[in-house]
């Protein structure tokens, strides 16, 4: 079975710990897009902020792909 984590600004994101999703705090482009290239391979799921999402571009929007995880992205 897999996990879920979420990646965004501690504001957006820290509420998700509360139903066990694992929460990497990025605060800035760089910092989202280390968090995405080191998430455990367990993931199979992403919960990104929308600012995450624009720090990642195609990378979190691609069609999807087996060997990644599913991505959803957060409303403003």
């Amino acid at each position: 079975m897999g996990t879920v984590a979420a990646i965004g600004a501690r504001t957006g994101v820290c509420g998700l710990a509360l139903a066990g999703v694992d929460v990497l705090v990025a605060e800035d482009p760089d910092a989202v897009r280390l968090a995405w290239r080191t998430l455990p391979r367990t993931v199979r799921l992403v919960i990104l902020t929308a600012e995450a999402s624009e720090a990642l571009g195609s990378a979190a929007t691609a069609l999807p792909d087996p060997s990644r995880p599913l991505t959803v992205v957060m409303p403003r």
